[in-house]
């Protein structure tokens, strides 16, 4: 592959302590034309510690992060993370849907959470949703997170009737260009009607979207 389309790959960072695992997601991260393993470790620690050397500049624009790690957990870890690399989105991947697992990484700054089950294909698919601004989920994580949405009606009553409906989307994971295609409106009118959602939540991002709606259900 050219240089100069490596240089503008998705850079993908891997943090899965499980050394069969890491080496399949690396892998199968390599092979795609639009993406490229950045670097692949087995905890959150030694990432870390790369991250602050000056010598490497990995930049990421996703990490996958395994919640079950040794050591610092996956979501202990979120937010050093950020810390030093603060463009980067977080994608948990984890083995069942423990749902205050879920919900405590999503309010750290997760932007999505995917089983370890999930193909190889959709793993990909999951890192280019979250680099265009969505926020991946499998469906069985999406439906818990629908489900616990759905009890926060009553506390989002400020929200017009088309901003719910565009709300409870963007719990399910799905991208502004999704949105629209299933509203039937333009892309535009959906960034209006997200503008409008985190002014009313008081909130910055698809993530803290999520987890504020969660955190105002009690």
């Amino acid at each position: 592959m050219p240089v100069e389309t490596r240089l503008q790959a998705i850079r993908v960072v891997v943090i899965e302590d499980d050394h069969r695992t890491r080496s399949l997601i690396a892998q199968t991260i390599d092979e795609q034309r639009d993406m490229v393993c950045a670097g692949a470790f087995e905890g959150v620690e030694s990432a870390l510690e790369v991250a602050s050397d000056p010598a490497e500049a990995m930049s990421p624009d996703v990490v996958l992060l395994d919640i079950s790690l040794n050591g610092m957990s996956g979501v202990e870890g979120i937010r050093p993370l950020h810390q030093v690399w603060p463009r980067a989105e977080i994608v948990m991947v984890t083995v069942c849907a423990d749902e205050d697992r879920v919900f405590e990484a999503l309010c750290r700054g997760a932007i999505g959470y995917i089983l370890k089950v999930t193909s190889p294909g959709e793993i990909v698919n999951c890192v280019r949703d979250a680099q265009g601004g969505g926020a991946p989920m499998t469906s069985s994580i999406a439906r818990l997170v629908a489900r616990y949405f759905s009890e926060t009606a009553a506390v989002l009553d400020g929200l017009t009737g088309r901003e719910q409906d565009v709300l409870d989307r963007i719990v399910q994971g799905k991208t502004n260009r999704q949105i629209a295609g299933e509203l039937y409106v333009s892309d535009n009118t959906i960034a209006f009607h997200i503008k409008q959602i985190y002014r009313k939540l008081q909130v910055h991002s698809r993530a803290e979207a999520v987890a504020k709606a969660v955190h105002r259900r009690v």
